[in-house]
């Protein structure tokens, strides 16, 4: 049989996004994906008895017009206009996120909001010079007090990192702009007109794009519109192998099905999408150890959503919450009928779903679902959004790899596998968060996906796929479809040791 234009691994946004640019080019392609049932890898939606649950939560904002368009292109009926509303819980109080200077302080209490001051003064006179680690940087624009209550518990839950391992470069870039001062400045005192964009505090956007029924509506229209266009999009396909031939130059993958039988796909292009630890340790010819070593200690951050089926009672209308009480293990609490109302299919129910960061194997990881169900309906009364009494259901939805963690290795890490790949391959191409270890937001995978298939379409790489978002500019700001060469959300980052 005539070779695959391309062998894409994996059906997530960036997978999936490759297939129909080229597909829309009238290229041959395959998708192989190993979850048996659904479609959009990280950015699917699982469905519990008719209950949506978007993992992670996604919003549908990009400064990329081709990604806003692609977006349209695809689902652009299916689309809603969605209005951002997200708080910060910390010991019985709701703040405002973005954080108000104001209103934090008044809830804080007069005698918590005076430490908070002074301590804010103490480092406005005495600032850690030249900071090192997240905890310093925003010590210096908060001070230590602040810091405690609104940064450090929630950033240690989701990393599994102390704050002093974390890079300070991290808080420059995800909180450009802010401090104290200029919070209380903008609370307080009359603002003229900025005489420059760059005068601008940027802030987080106040709506957004959705699909009706989560995520995956998204991803699911895409498989279809790839299958009418004559691709192939096939679930329960686990690549198991990757055979590259120098003298034919194609790549043959191996695939596990469910039932345990292995096919073989062949193509002229490589795509992946799945991590990139577990890619390099199955190609033949083998790479170099080094290479394999490299790829090895890359390493991934993992989470789990319990989802509770809960009688409405009107207790929030926020997007999500983030729970920065170190009383509680979750992290984050969705509503999921504030993303969509179609998330529910009867009204008199919402669906909540909270969010506990892990690595896989580890204690929380390892609770039976019931355990950890039960532990959900405890914090949930625990923080003061819901009761026991009106949870109806509930399930467990477990997901590997879902942040790349970056260490003081890990650059050093992905440029020895690059380098290797590029030496001993051709026609293989990385996309994607896990594909490319590299923190990417939905609409950066998409971005990485469109300028791969660019590439194949013109004989030669004409688009550094590497350079999509590399300098960390945080993107959820200005407005939709503003092209930039920046946008990415910027991540934990170890300091180099010593």
């Amino acid at each position: 049989m005539t070779p695959f234009k391309a062998v894409i691994v994996g059906a997530g946004p960036a997978g999936l996004t490759a297939a129909y640019e080229l597909s829309k080019l009238g290229y041959r392609v395959v998708v192989l994906e190993a979850d048996p049932v659904y479609v959009g890898g990280i950015a699917r939606t699982v469905d519990y008895k008719g209950f949506r649950f978007d993992i992670g939560g996604h919003r549908f904002f990009s400064k990329s017009r081709d990604v806003e368009d692609l977006w349209t292109e695809i689902a652009g009926g299916d689309m809603l206009q969605r209005p951002r509303s997200s708080r910060i819980y910390y010991r019985g109080q709701f703040f405002s996120y973005p954080l108000k200077a104001v209103e934090a302080l008044r809830k804080l209490g007069v005698v918590e909001s005076a430490l908070c001051m002074a301590s804010f003064a103490q480092a406005r006179l005495f600032p850690t010079r030249d900071p090192k680690s997240f905890e310093d940087w925003v010590s210096n624009q908060f001070g230590k007090r602040l810091f405690r209550i609104f940064f450090k518990t929630y950033t240690e839950k989701v990393w599994g990192m102390s704050c002093r391992e974390i890079s300070a470069d991290w808080a420059a870039q995800r909180i450009k702009g802010l401090s104290l001062a200029s919070a209380i400045k903008h609370a307080l005192l009359p603002q003229g007109k900025p005489k420059d964009r760059k005068d601008v505090v940027k802030t987080l956007i106040d709506t957004f794009r959705y699909p009706r029924k989560g995520p995956g509506m998204m991803w699911e229209i895409c498989a279809e519109k790839i299958r009418q266009m004559g691709g192939q999009v096939l679930l329960g396909r686990t690549a198991a192998g990757f055979r590259f031939d120098a003298d034919a130059k194609n790549w043959t993958v191996e695939a596990k099905t469910e039932d345990g039988r292995v096919e073989t796909y062949t193509g002229e292009h490589l795509i992946s999408s799945m991590p990139v630890r577990e890619l390099v340790t199955h190609i033949e010819p083998r790479l170099p150890q080094e290479a394999i070593s490299a790829a090895q200690a890359l390493r991934y951050r993992d989470f789990l959503t319990v989802g509770l089926i809960v009688k409405e009672q009107n207790r929030f209308e926020d997007n999500w919450i983030y729970i920065h009480d170190p009383a509680v293990k979750v992290g984050r609490v969705q509503n999921y009928k504030s993303w969509s109302p179609e998330m529910v299919p009867d009204p008199g129910y919402c669906c909540y779903g909270l969010e506990y960061f892990c690595f896989e194997g580890d204690g929380t990881w390892a609770m039976r679902d019931d355990d950890l169900i039960a532990l959900a309906k405890r914090e949930i009364e625990q923080v003061g959004l819901g009761q026991a009494a009106d949870i109806a259901d509930g399930c467990v939805i477990r997901q590997r790899k879902a942040y790349p963690v970056y260490d003081d290795a890990y650059s050093r890490n992905v440029e020895i596998v690059r380098q290797a790949l590029d030496r001993y391959c051709e026609g293989i191409h990385l996309v994607g968060r896990n594909g490319m270890h590299k923190y990417n937001n939905q609409d950066h995978a998409m971005m990485t996906a469109m300028l791969t298939a660019k590439n194949i379409a013109a004989g030669a790489r004409q688009y550094d796929v590497w350079a999509v978002n590399q300098d960390a500019e945080y993107h959820e700001s200005g407005s939709a479809g503003e092209q930039s060469a920046s946008g990415l959300r910027a991540v934990p980052e170890r300091i180099p040791s010593a």
